[in-house]
């Protein structure tokens, strides 16, 4: 007998299989791959189960949202990851928010401190950094480093950067959904802001 899994973990199952099939963002992967992947790099690397959740949530925001996959080519930054951690603070503790919340900046974050990191950058996601702010100036560092899951968040980066394999060969979304479940169990603090 399959294991019962709670309304949120269905409603993240669902989503994926619903929106999932969509393109990354002119990668040559779907979200769903994408994911995937990223939660696997985290798994692979030896992440807690909430930074993989992480990894594997990390890019909700795309699938909530309206806006075109080539979004970006027009000029418009979707703001994926305020999205995405607004939605899944009502489940999950600011271990799995946080660093979702904070990819984007992590990426900002690596440009400035990495000479060699920006270089690294497929062309899409080199497009989206200057509609997201571009790399962060000296005070935007300093604070970056001062937040509490800074460092997960450019560990979740660096998984988010590599996670656009084609022919990747990776556990499916149901690998996960245990996991998730117990995340929500684990969750603390309020919701994000």
């Amino acid at each position: 007998m399959a294991p019962e899994f709670s309304g949120p973990v269905q409603e993240i199952r669902r989503l994926f299989a619903d929106r999932g099939g969509s393109g990354y963002g002119g990668e040559a992967v779907s979200q769903l791959q994408h994911a995937l992947q990223a939660a696997h790099l985290a798994r692979e690397s030896g992440a807690s189960d909430n930074l993989v959740a992480a990894a594997l949530l990390h890019d909700v925001g795309h699938l909530l949202h309206d806006l075109p996959d080539e979004a970006p080519d027009s000029g418009i930054d979707d703001r994926h990851e305020g999205l995405a951690a607004r939605w899944l603070s009502r489940w999950f503790g600011p271990e799995v928010v946080e660093p979702v919340r904070l990819h984007v900046a992590a990426k900002r974050f690596l440009c400035a401190v990495d000479p060699a990191y920006f270089a690294s950058l497929s062309l899409p996601s080199q497009v989206s950094l200057q509609l997201q702010g571009g790399p962060m100036a000296d005070v935007e560092v300093e604070h970056f480093r001062c937040l509490p899951h800074h460092e997960a968040a450019v560990s979740l980066r660096r998984w988010d950067d590599l996670a656009k394999d084609p022919d990747a060969e990776v556990p499916g979304i149901d690998a996960y959904l245990p996991l998730l479940e117990q995340a929500l169990t684990l969750r603390e603090g309020p919701p994000a802001p």
